[in-house]
């Protein structure tokens, strides 16, 4: 499936801000696809964010689980305009498994104040087989870009 790109401005404001999260670089989570109100992270499986059994942990999964969505509502609103996360829910379907994970955070529906994004996660093997190992959905709310 052919994804859309963002308009270059809308990309360079996404990836800038996502170089600022100290936790996804942490985990080594780097940015794979942004287009409007879809953006996709990639998580690759280490020893660091693992859990007992060997699988990615769930605060892992769950933190690109939101990275995403909240960068996928941030592609619809103008500089003005940051996101913060009011609420997530997120469905731990199976273990997190694979090379890497991919994370999916879709917007359901846009408004002034409040987004609603649909979040997946999927693990990744080498050869290309995806499972998807869990699935949510986010509330973010919009707000005005601190000023600096």
């Amino acid at each position: 499936m052919r994804q859309e790109p963002a308009n270059p401005a809308v990309r360079k404001r996404v990836q800038d801000s996502f170089g600022r999260q100290g936790l996804m670089s942490h985990l080594g989570a780097r940015l794979a696809h942004i287009g409007p109100g879809r953006v996709h992270i990639v998580l690759p499986a280490r020893p660091e964010v693992t859990q007992q059994h060997g699988y990615v942990h769930a605060g892992a999964t769950s933190a690109i689980a939101d990275s995403a969505g909240g960068y996928a509502a941030l592609t619809l609103f103008d500089e003005e305009s940051e996101v913060l996360t009011v609420e997530y829910k997120i469905n731990l379907l199976a273990p997190a498994a694979g090379d890497h994970l991919e994370a999916i955070g879709s917007v359901l529906k846009a408004g002034r104040t409040l987004t609603v994004c649909q979040l997946e996660v999927h693990g990744v093997r080498s050869d290309g087989t995806r499972k998807l190992v869990a699935n949510g959905q986010q509330t973010l709310i919009r707000v005005s870009r601190p000023v600096a």
